[in-house]
């Protein structure tokens, strides 16, 4: 990790966390998620994490028709390297989360590495009024959510989606995700270098204090030594101060309006591209610099945007 000079920025463009009515600003449909997406790779975004969404109410859907409405438009506007959730939603079952990484054989995919409980109920204190039906129920009913990742799905993800060559962005939420990650590494099943996506500010996760960062840094050092990338990701206000504890220990980071809706305090992020900027200003501030998507590709060793099916 030390000797990185090139740090990797990530921005995840609409997720499946946030509902349409929480910002005007949020992409939902397949043009404007091509657009954040490629204007993202125009700030500094080596990667992009896609999820895609229904195009009349915003709904998450992890459908490859949904996925095939962008994705061969923002390969042919963009240099960027094309990551594709295999989390989807905690709501939808591990075979609709693989179909468009099964369907598409992308460069990374992202893979979350363990079960848990995903709060997104507190949301609601912040949001009286919804602008479709299925918003209110969907943060509501994850005061019971589970989000299913059982050994068993894990193995089969790895199995079958890296068969296809993609490699994946590991999304550890908390320290048993390492543990998770490196009992599949001692098997054999996933091959150095690690893209390590620790997540931060998620009910059910762990929290965002500086503490935990540097608890999940010194664990993943301790479990993966220099066979892996590091990379953070805060929810919500924490977004930018998490990513400047990175920063300043050349760490990669993530940004985007799946992660966070807000530029600074009261005030929406009008784009992704917005957020880049912002902590693009943070790494060259600390001296840093921004990898490119091919620095990427060479940091992380993948197969390439021609090796893809879109």
């Amino acid at each position: 990790m030390a000797k990185q000079r090139k740090v990797i920025i990530t921005c995840a463009v609409t997720g499946a966390i946030h509902t349409p009515s929480m910002s005007p600003y949020l992409p939902v449909t397949a043009d404007e998620i091509a657009d954040a997406a490629v204007g993202a790779a125009e700030a500094g975004a080596a990667i992009i994490h896609l999820h895609a969404r229904n195009q009349e109410n915003g709904r998450p859907d992890q459908s490859a028709a949904a996925f095939g409405a962008f994705l061969p438009q923002i390969k042919e506007r963009s240099d960027a390297v094309l990551n594709l959730t295999t989390g989807g939603s905690p709501y939808m079952s591990l075979e609709t989360r693989l179909e468009p990484a099964l369907k598409f054989q992308p460069e990374v995919a992202s893979m979350n590495m363990g079960t848990m409980n995903f709060g997104l109920f507190p949301m609601l204190k912040r949001y009286k009024e919804f602008k479709y039906d299925w918003e209110e129920d969907y943060l509501r009913n994850s005061d019971e959510l589970v989000f299913k990742n059982t050994y068993r799905d894990m193995e089969y993800v790895l199995t079958e989606v890296g068969a296809l060559g993609t490699r994946f962005e590991f999304e550890c939420y908390d320290t048993a995700h390492l543990y998770n990650l490196a009992h599949y590494v001692d098997r054999g099943l996933v091959k150095p270098p690690f893209f390590v996506q620790t997540v931060f500010g998620i009910l059910g996760g762990i929290g965002t204090h500086p503490d935990d960062i540097l608890h999940m840094k010194r664990t993943a050092d301790r479990l993966f030594g220099d066979d892996y990338q590091w990379s953070v990701l805060g929810a919500g206000s924490k977004q930018m101060p998490i990513a400047a504890i990175s920063a300043a220990q050349n760490g990669n980071v993530r940004v985007g309006l799946e992660d966070n809706l807000w530029i600074g305090p009261g005030t929406l992020a009008e784009s992704n591209a917005a957020q880049v900027r912002k902590v693009r200003e943070i790494l060259e501030g600390l001296g840093l610099s921004i990898a490119t998507p091919d620095e990427a590709r060479q940091i992380l060793q993948l197969k390439g945007k021609d090796n893809v099916n879109f």
